[in-house]
């Protein structure tokens, strides 16, 4: 199915992790041209297509850093925000550095990304799409206990998603998340290994349904964020 993103410019933070891979590769099948920031030099050395290009020394909780690697984006359309992290800890245990870490990885990460992507949007100036990443514990926060920190700061990119779809609608820039259960991935299945993951979510499922999020074909949807639950 043509997904109406042939050529198009799009920016996938977290590009390089086991989820960022699977929906580069998805974007870059469906005619994308992908740019992924890389915090260190390596990410620069995959050249494996020539739709791809990785960006070396882009820290996204550098506000200025994220600004010049959207500033050198033309014509950008999309943008897509899987950068960030997890964190296991009881809320005694955890300090105030621990919960700061959280906020900034997963939630400042998002802020600064949808910042400078409505500005490149704007200079385009033909609308676009930027998909946020929150988590299941962030919309059912019962689920977040031993993990209170992780908890808030997808909870706060939930309610981001929904106050920027709001303030952008008159803009055609939808702005829409997806909550994901576990993830299928290596490294939840070394870190859980007596879990059954059958019941994960694949990261291809996730993948499909950024790219439907972030289409031309997708022209009403904004402001949701879509439980991706699998059978967890």
């Amino acid at each position: 199915m043509d997904k109406g993103i042939a050529g198009r410019n799009v920016v996938v933070t977290g590009g390089t992790g086991a989820l960022g891979a699977v929906v580069v590769d998805c974007l870059l099948q469906a005619g994308a041209i992908c740019h992924v920031p890389a915090r260190e030099a390596r990410g620069a050395n995959d050249a494996r297509h020539e739709r791809l290009h990785l960006v070396a020394g882009v820290d996204l909780v550098d506000e200025a850093a994220v600004d010049r690697f959207y500033d050198g984006i033309p014509q950008l359309w999309a943008s897509v925000h899987l950068a960030g992290g997890f964190a296991m800890s009881g809320v005694t245990e955890a300090t105030r550095a621990d919960f700061m870490q959280q906020l900034e990885m997963n939630t400042l990460t998002a802020f600064l990304c949808c910042r400078a992507a409505v500005r490149g949007m704007r200079r385009a100036g033909h609308g676009g799409r930027i998909v946020n990443v929150a988590a299941r514990p962030g919309l059912e926060p019962r689920r977040g206990a031993g993990m209170a920190a992780y908890t808030a700061s997808k909870a706060a990119v939930a309610a981001l998603t929904i106050a920027l779809a709001e303030e952008l609608k008159d803009e055609h820039i939808l702005v829409n998340a997806i909550a994901p259960s576990t993830l299928d991935t290596p490294a939840n299945r070394r870190a859980m290994p007596e879990a059954d993951a059958s019941r994960w979510l694949s990261p291809a499922a996730a993948a499909e349904t950024i790219l439907h999020l972030i289409s031309s074909a997708n022209t009403e949807v904004s402001g949701a964020v879509l439980p991706l639950y699998a059978r967890a």
